[in-house]
């Protein structure tokens, strides 16, 4: 045998023993399966696969915070991506949830239908025409996802400006977001709080008029949330310690490159990426967890009736930095605590 046969021959067997030892450590990971729901700053929960590390991410996509929220309590999923709102509301129904790192914070939109005549920010104008129209006894029609972000943020904003949602207008819930659109179209609602970017395609195609960004109000413009169960975190630690890698990851890819958000977004909605890039001009990727404004959001959605009683010993308690701090090596302080 020559030396070059010999060396060869030695070459191949080093690449296959490699070949096979990755392949080994890729079979050794750990996998989860992540939901993420229909929105425009849900959407780039897909690209958690190609960023984690140590771990095998299965994202898996659902219409709604709310399926995503079901699928993590029947633990059909390991990992999920709902909202504050999700949070306090399955901590209200005793469920286990953990939330383990922010995402996305925006998104909310409230725009009138074509025939609604108010200027944009003119709530004394909107609360004179509910009133009016609740006297007639046709009480303005108010449309959001109920137990999505967007409905919190509009209920908040609306009792801070003396309407009640659920007295002076008549309260429509339209579960899928991808909806809203037709809803407003056919004259079904009058008003709508929708969820980016449903609310720019709305702009753009002329069907609604932006009327305000419901941020002035206990949850501010907190939306998403990542969230396990306690069960995942005793069990998988590392599985969830590399999943959060991934999302801190993913915040950190989105902030200084739009361009890989705008075609997530064009990917799993078809939307035209001119629209998908207005949309990301009411979003702010932040991975950190908002301690104080999630405990305002647990009494505002407390004092709107929206749950049963207060959770906010269960909202703080149940915010576990550990994994954030393993990750960006910062305190929890510096992570919202």
């Amino acid at each position: 045998m020559s030396f070059r046969s010999f060396t060869l021959g030695a070459a191949a067997a080093v690449f296959a023993l490699s070949t096979l030892a990755t392949g080994a450590q890729a079979a050794d990971l750990e996998k989860v399966k992540l939901g993420f729901a229909k929105c425009a700053h849900c959407l780039p929960m897909a690209l958690t696969p190609e960023l984690a590390k140590g771990v095998e991410i299965e994202a898996i996509n659902f219409n709604s915070g709310n399926d995503v929220l079901t699928a993590l309590v029947s633990k059909s999923i390991d990992v999920a991506q709902v909202t504050y709102l999700h949070y306090i509301t399955a901590l209200d129904k005793g469920f286990d949830v953990v939330a383990v790192s922010g995402q996305v914070n925006g998104g909310s939109e409230i725009l009138t239908a074509k025939g609604i005549d108010l200027k944009a920010g003119d709530w004394d104008g909107l609360k004179a025409l509910a009133a009016a129209r609740k006297e007639k006894g046709e009480p303005l029609r108010v449309a959001a996802s109920r137990g999505n972000a967007q409905d919190i943020h509009m209920r908040g904003a609306f009792q801070k400006h003396g309407i009640n949602v659920n007295k002076d207008v008549q309260f429509v819930n339209i579960p899928n977001p991808s909806d809203h659109a037709a809803a407003l179209q056919r004259g079904e609602v009058d008003v709508i709080c929708t969820v980016e970017p449903f609310a720019s395609q709305i702009r753009s195609s002329g069907v609604g008029t932006p009327f305000a960004l419901p941020y002035d109000q206990a949850a501010g413009n907190l939306t998403n949330l990542i969230v396990t169960r306690s069960d995942v975190i005793k069990e998988h630690p590392k599985a969830v310690e590399g999943t959060v890698a991934s999302v801190v990851a993913l915040v950190d890819k989105l902030k200084s490159d739009q361009t890989v958000w705008v075609n997530v977004i064009n990917k799993y909605t078809g939307m035209d990426k001119a629209v998908a890039a207005e949309a990301l001009k009411n979003a702010a990727p932040d991975y950190a967890m908002h301690k104080d404004s999630t405990l305002a959001i647990a009494g505002m959605m407390r004092d709107l009736k929206y749950i049963t009683r207060d959770v906010s010993a269960e909202a703080e308690k149940n915010l576990n930095y550990s994994f954030l701090e393993g990750v960006t090596k910062k305190p929890k302080t510096e992570l919202g605590f």
